[in-house]
């Protein structure tokens, strides 16, 4: 499944909503692709981060590491 900011511009509930069904899809072994600006959201249910730039892979962030600064670390270098 791909996801493109998609809690941006929602009301609080709908935003609780579709985080409580991409962690009940995730739990489920569903992959997700997220295209996301919500670094804190990310950070919440995803197992990695894999930041891009001119269409290539410029870095990758395992679940041990990730955490907003890693990831704002990894947008500026």
């Amino acid at each position: 499944l791909i996801l493109a900011e998609h809690t941006r511009g929602i009301d609080v509930g709908a935003h609780a909503e579709i985080i409580r069904l991409i962690e009940t899809l995730c739990a489920d072994g569903l992959a997700l692709l997220v295209i996301s600006s919500e670094l804190e959201e990310l950070v919440g249910y995803a197992d990695r981060v894999i930041i891009m730039r001119d269409r290539k892979q410029v870095a990758e962030i395992p679940l041990a590491e990730l955490s907003v600064p890693a990831i704002m670390n990894a947008i500026a270098a």
